[in-house]
């Protein structure tokens, strides 16, 4: 294990943030990092055109085959397989070069594909697979002329468009499309502020008073949304912040406790093992390895 999750910054240098990268290639230079643990400040599309290979975000193993894409929203951790023997291509972006407008932001914060609250999201591309070919042509093709003024923009409407196509095709393959609505902008707002706060706010009156929400309110919709009450989902993701440093980084408990806000390590350890079925020791050792 090591010190610490490895989390990457976007690499500087470039005319802008946003990168088109072979995934043979970048796995053959880059093998001992991309299998390793680890956690990006950008998005990631990762479309799979050879190999069956298995991806591990957030414990999670997520199968792939040929035609297959994967998005993935910044800070995920995860892994590329071990076996290698794949190939497809990448795409990396970040905030500061989508979101330009305020539109673009909320685009962000709300498409499914980087916000899916059930599971990681990821499309089949027989059905679309002329339509998505056009596109990510046009926006390879863009990337790799010369950068001009015209060229961010360009970029990022094809790439805009890559995504609503994506999302579209999504919601066809997947019956938990969420409707949009109130209920819905109150989840993923309240998603937004409890990833900012997890470590030092675990009470659901501090984040409805952020949001200018009553308890019952954000409570309402929660439960409609997610099937969970918003301590529950407090509870969910500090579990997994506890989860990913116990089984990756090599921080003793009290530092990981403390680090998520229990300034006494019984009080870390009572509280996991309430939300578990182990310590977490017990968890460390049987997960240390994963």
């Amino acid at each position: 294990m090591a010190a610490s999750i490895e989390k990457y910054e976007f690499k500087p240098g470039l005319p802008q943030e946003f990168e088109i990268l072979d995934m043979a290639a970048l796995y053959e230079a880059f093998a001992d990092t991309l299998t390793a643990p680890h956690r990006t400040n950008f998005y990631h599309i990762l479309w799979f055109q050879k190999g069956n290979p298995t991806h591990t975000i957030d414990f999670n193993p997520v199968a792939t085959k040929p035609n297959s894409v994967l998005f993935l929203n910044k800070d995920a951790v995860q892994k590329f397989d071990k076996n290698g023997g794949f190939d497809g291509k990448v795409v990396l972006f970040t905030d500061g070069f989508f979101c330009k407008t305020e539109a673009d932001t909320k685009f962000l914060q709300s498409t499914v594909l980087f916000n899916d609250l059930f599971s990681i999201a990821q499309i089949e591309l027989e059905e679309i697979a002329q339509e998505f070919n056009q596109l990510f042509a046009l926006l390879e093709s863009e990337y790799k002329k010369g950068n001009d003024r015209y060229q961010p923009d360009i970029l990022r409407n094809y790439l805009h468009n890559l995504l609503l196509v994506s999302e579209r095709e999504k919601s066809k393959q997947h019956t938990s499309n969420l409707k949009k609505g109130a209920d819905l902008d109150y989840v993923m707002l309240f998603k937004d502020f409890l990833e900012a706060g997890f470590r030092s706010q675990k009470q659901v009156s501090s984040y409805a008073r952020q949001m200018l929400v009553t308890e019952k309110r954000l409570n309402q919709a929660t439960t409609k949304i997610l099937g969970k009450t918003p301590k529950e989902i407090i509870d969910d993701r500090v579990m997994l912040e506890a989860k990913r440093l116990l089984a990756h980084t090599t921080e003793n408990v009290k530092e990981i406790g403390y680090g998520l806000g229990f300034e006494e390590p019984t009080n870390f350890i009572k509280y996991f093992r309430k939300h578990s079925n182990s310590t977490p020791i017990e968890f460390r050792e049987n997960h240390s390895q994963a």
